[in-house]
């Protein structure tokens, strides 16, 4: 894209950061009486770490908004402005999602929200990446693990099926996913990643 295009986008980059930094986690579990999330398990404000109060529905619900969020910048753009906006606003949502300004810019890890934003930009590309999630989370019992190998190969199966720039986005998504999980990255290499159910372990941090 061209300097041109990325200043005219930019309003929808905004769009997607203010959607992207709702933390609906951290609001759910308040709102149904169980405190800040951030203070148990792993300290996610996400899915699973909601699952580890034993709410299931409540993390399901999380999960849900989360994705939401996010496919809801990237619809509203598109809408308003085209495709390329739309790139704009999914990656200003995951951007939204793990810098919240509203948490003093400690968000989450932003996978949810990300596989929201692939749905909503090129559905074929989020419905792979999600397979692989679902593949790596069933064998390896991991989320951090399936996320990862996830939008490892998210990029490469949306050059194909999305063209150019959405491979773009999701790769420039890919890499906040990784940046934003290096801590789990190296509790993975040290074999003391939590598990998928456990309702206690690992460091407190904000995945």
């Amino acid at each position: 894209m061209t300097v041109i295009a990325v200043m005219t986008h930019s309003p929808f980059l905004l769009l997607g950061y203010l959607f992207g930094s709702i933390p609906f986690g951290l609001l759910l579990t308040r709102a149904a009486g169980l405190g800040d999330i951030r203070t148990i398990g792993s300290g996610n404000i996400g899915a699973t770490n909601v699952l580890r109060t034993g709410n299931r529905k409540l993390a399901a619900a999380t999960l849900l908004l989360d994705a939401a969020k996010g496919a809801a910048a990237v619809l509203l753009a598109r809408a308003a402005a085209g495709p390329d906006a739309a790139l704009f606003a999914g990656f200003g949502a995951v951007l939204g999602h793990t810098f919240p300004v509203w948490l003093r810019f400690r968000g989450g890890k932003g996978v949810a929200t990300a596989y929201g934003v692939l749905l909503a930009a090129a559905w074929p590309v989020g419905v792979l990446a999600g397979a692989v999630w679902l593949l790596a989370a069933k064998f390896l019992r991991i989320s951090s693990a399936a996320g990862l190998l996830s939008f490892a190969l998210a990029p490469v199966i949306a050059w194909p099926l999305a063209g150019p720039h959405a491979a773009a986005m999701t790769l420039a998504i890919s890499l906040l996913i990784y940046l934003r999980h290096h801590e789990n990255i190296r509790r993975l290499l040290n074999g003391t990643e939590p598990r998928i159910g456990s309702r206690h372990g690992g460091t407190p941090e904000r995945v």
